[in-house]
């Protein structure tokens, strides 16, 4: 029988978790409602998608919704809650004791390190994932930065003509075809391939691992590095490998930076751990950019120490035409572009939402 009481919900004060707010609780502002209406303007009819998501769960709406920004903030929500869908906040014996009706522990990932599962588990409580397909949009992105610098793609696209080629600085001349092939005629050196090259992964969660996976699958040899190691059987799901960050650098090809934004990482990659590169690097950040110093990626790319720069959220949004970075051939810059489409995130939060719905008994068995 479906559960009819009105839920309570707690959830992470994260951009993405708050949309539960706006599609369970009646209650919501009308001031986030119309943000996040104009957020997914450009791709998603998003009030629809609130009502079909809201056919779906049954007694799940109405719900009242709390947001918590801090562990002492959700450890004074949690009287009461019958679920909690968290990010990053931590679900350890100090929440889980005031956690009186606690039913289900949803995790908006799939990385559960945050968590104490055996301690949810011997109090019969479930612990639920979303694999969530905007980290695996980032980790394509981040591939897909590798390849355009490595390939360069972004550089020789639509340079097809003699003239063209010429004009950008190269000597195309047509091979000996009696005797060999054509391929590259237009005679671009330094073409990279991914195959049989290292990556070292700095940061290994949710988009690293998928990073990883999709790495190993194109030939690459896999390192990764971040302040706590996972068990190697862990890494090795997604056929990496830990090394320490100063043997990472001096060995990998290509650098992926995928750690969050905050005061502990910024400048992870400072100007003393670029000079540890390898020479030729291929450095790609699609987390946030001030993971990188940006006046040392301006002067490794100068010097020729670094090999490429990729980038997906600049440094400054909104960017500017003239950025200096913008000057250097062997750098790749998109507009903050890499979790999209938007639908990504109303396809995992539907999932997720129905999925808790089921769990908690809101919605009736046939």
């Amino acid at each position: 029988m479906a559960d009819s009481r009105q839920p309570l919900i707690v959830v992470e004060d994260d951009p993405f978790p708050r949309i539960l707010q706006v599609v369970l609780d009646p209650t919501v502002t009308a001031e986030r409602t119309e943000a996040f209406i104009d957020f997914f303007a450009h791709t998603a009819d998003f009030p629809s998608w609130c009502e079909g998501v809201r056919a779906q769960v049954g007694t799940m709406y109405p719900a009242t919704v709390v947001t918590a920004k801090s562990q002492e903030e959700l450890r004074s929500k949690l009287p009461g809650a019958q679920a909690l869908v968290t990010e990053s906040l931590a679900v350890g014996a100090e929440e889980l004791a005031v956690a009186n009706e606690l039913r289900l522990v949803q995790k908006y990932g799939t990385v559960l390190r945050a968590i104490d599962v055996v301690a949810c588990r011997a109090r019969g409580l479930p612990v639920a994932t979303q694999r969530r397909r905007s980290n695996i949009a980032c980790a394509e992105h981040s591939l897909a930065l590798m390849l355009d610098i490595a390939k360069k793609l972004h550089i020789t696209h639509g340079l097809l003509s003699t003239e063209q080629l010429q004009a950008a600085g190269y000597q195309p001349k047509m091979y000996d075809r009696r005797h060999t092939g054509n391929s590259n005629w237009a005679r671009i050196p330094g073409i990279r391939m991914l195959y049989e090259s290292t990556l070292g992964i700095v940061g290994f969660g949710e988009i690293g691992r998928e990073l990883s996976s999709r790495a190993t699958a194109m030939g690459m040899r896999v390192l990764y590095w971040q302040r706590t190691p996972v068990p190697a059987a862990e890494a090795g799901v997604f056929g990496a490998e830990y090394a320490p960050i100063e043997a990472l650098l001096a060995q990998s090809d290509y650098v992926s930076v995928q750690l969050p934004g905050n005061a502990s990482t910024r400048h992870i990659l400072d100007r003393g751990r670029i000079a540890q590169m390898k020479p030729g690097t291929i450095l790609v950040n699609s987390s946030r950019s001030d993971l990188i110093e940006r006046q040392a990626v301006l002067d490794a790319l100068a010097s020729g120490h670094l090999g490429g720069f990729g980038l997906d959220t600049p440094y400054d949004e909104p960017g500017s035409a003239d950025d200096p970075l913008l000057a250097f051939p062997n750098v790749t810059i998109t507009p903050h572009t890499a979790a999209q489409p938007r639908t990504n995130a109303l396809k995992d939060l539907e999932q997720m939402m129905v999925g808790m719905a089921g769990l908690l008994g809101h919605v009736a068995v046939r």
